[in-house]
């Protein structure tokens, strides 16, 4: 995966997203100062990897799953200074 520097990948945007719609390239690794930062992918990879409701169906949730919060929140604000 080639990686492109913050600059390179801001003047060249158009070119990178090309060679991904191409199939060129996977992904583009953007880096600051010489760190990877973020990726540039293909919408398609994104959606491809997307997790959401992977647990649908697997367990039913109680209807009192919320009887509790009063409770909980105390128990997370009492070593706060009110």
């Amino acid at each position: 995966m080639p990686s492109v520097n913050m600059l390179e990948a801001k003047s060249s945007l158009s070119r990178l997203v090309e060679a991904l719609e191409q199939g060129q390239e996977r992904e583009f690794v953007i880096a600051r100062h010489g760190r990877p930062a973020a990726r540039l992918v293909p919408l398609e990879a994104l959606a491809a990897g997307t997790r959401l409701g992977v647990a649908k169906g697997l367990f039913e949730v109680p209807d009192d799953i919320d009887a509790h919060n009063d409770e909980v929140a105390n128990l997370f604000l009492a070593g706060r200074q009110r």
